[in-house]
């Protein structure tokens, strides 16, 4: 049986959470709105329609979704080349498909975007998959990246273990019908991701792998 370990990337194998919050602040800023780094911190994962309807509400002008979401990728996109790694990324992932795992990412970014941060990761040998933005109807929560992802390595929800940071994630995970394990390197604290659907916390990618025989993801894959 396929056991996939399946990972969110933004905030949990690379440190770009903040600059979400800065870039999308900046975003909203030019389009006349004025939207607390706060707010925007805790909206990070969703996908930048979701992300502007949950942030904006009765505020929203959908006719400038586009222009909102063209800006906030124009001024993230000047990070492409030097996006940073959370500690012991690759060497996480590299790890689980030693022990027999199936390494799938399930993400909000496609295109260029996702292309940087597998440059940013620099483990493609060890990804056997990736479900992006522009595979899925619906991002996170919603299960269906979480359940892509699964359906294309051949994997089921009960033989998998999704990794992410936020509460999205977790709720995602959650409905997939798969074991979540949160990361806090993503700025959300420990108890809302517990409260979310995290089985067990960790600080980051270098904290599951030193920790990972006790981990969901412990032991060989068979």
């Amino acid at each position: 049986m396929t056991r996939a370990a399946v990972f969110d990337v933004d905030g949990t194998l690379v440190d770009t959470n903040h600059l979400h919050v800065v870039t999308w602040w900046e975003a909203f800023r030019q389009a006349g709105h004025r939207v607390p780094t706060h707010a925007v911190h805790r909206a990070v994962g969703l996908g930048s329609e979701d992300l502007i309807a949950h942030l904006l509400g009765e505020d929203r002008d959908t006719d400038r979704d586009a222009e909102l979401s063209a800006a906030h990728k124009a001024l993230y996109g000047q990070y492409f080349d030097r996006l940073p790694p959370l500690r012991d990324a690759g060497r996480l992932l590299r790890r689980l498909r030693d022990d027999g795992w199936t390494v799938v990412l399930a993400t909000s970014a496609s295109g260029s975007e996702l292309s940087a941060l597998r440059a940013a990761i620099d483990a493609d040998d060890a990804i056997a998959a990736t479900a992006s933005a522009d595979d899925v109807e619906a991002g996170k929560p919603s299960p269906e990246p979480v359940a892509h992802a699964l359906e294309l390595v051949g994997a089921s929800a009960e033989g998998a273990v999704f990794v992410g940071d936020t509460v999205w994630d977790m709720r995602a995970g959650r409905r997939a019908g798969v074991r979540c394990v949160g990361v806090l390197c993503g700025g959300i604290p420990r108890a809302d991701l517990l409260e979310a659907g995290a089985e067990t916390v960790y600080d980051d990618p270098a904290d599951l792998l030193a920790s990972l025989s006790t981990s969901p993801l412990g032991g060989e894959a068979g």
